[in-house]
C-alpha cells in the first residue's frame, strides 16, 4: 500500500449536473400555485403573502448568486484569497428582514403566507429530489 491517495475516476461518466434551472422553474410555478391556491381556499390576503414570499426567495436568491460571483471573479482575476465581506452578506438579511417587517407592520398580507413563499426555494429543491429518485438510474433519458 501506498501513502499517496490517487483521485479517481468517477464510476458513472453520464451523471446530469444539478438541475438548476429546473429548481428555479418550479420555484415560480410553486410560488405561483400557491398564491393562486391560497387565494382560492384562504383568501386574497394569505394568496398575496405567498407570492410577495416567493417574489422575496427570488431576490434573495439572485442577490446571494450575484454577490457570490462578484467575489470569486475578483478572486479568479487578481489570483488572490476572496475575502468575504461579511457585513455586506448579512446587509442582504437585514434588506430582507425590513421588508418583512414593513409587510407585517402595515399589514399588507398575510404573514403565514410570507413565511410560505419564502420557502419556496426549499419546497422546489424537495420536489426537485423526488423527481430526481422517481425518474432513477434506469430512467436517464426521460428527464
Amino acid at each position: 500500500m501506498s501513502d499517496e491517495i490517487e483521485p479517481s475516476a468517477p464510476a458513472q461518466s453520464d451523471v446530469k449536473p444539478l438541475s438548476h434551472g429546473r429548481i428555479l422553474r418550479l420555484m415560480g410555478i410553486l410560488g405561483l400555485a400557491g398564491s393562486l391556491i391560497g387565494t382560492v381556499f384562504v383568501g386574497l390576503y394569505f394568496g398575496l403573502g405567498v407570492l410577495a414570499g416567493s417574489i422575496l426567495a427570488f431576490v434573495n436568491y439572485y442577490w446571494l448568486k450575484f454577490s457570490l460571483r462578484k467575489v470569486f471573479d475578483l478572486a479568479r482575476e487578481t489570483g488572490q484569497k476572496p475575502r468575504l465581506l461579511g457585513l455586506k452578506f448579512f446587509g442582504r438579511y437585514v434588506v430582507i428582514a425590513a421588508v418583512v417587517a414593513l409587510l407585517y407592520a402595515t399589514d399588507a398580507v398575510s404573514v403565514i403566507g410570507l413565511i410560505l413563499g419564502m420557502g419556496s426555494f426549499g419546497f422546489a429543491v424537495v420536489l426537485e429530489g423526488m423527481i430526481r429518485i422517481f425518474s432513477g438510474p434506469g430512467k436517464q433519458g426521460q428527464n
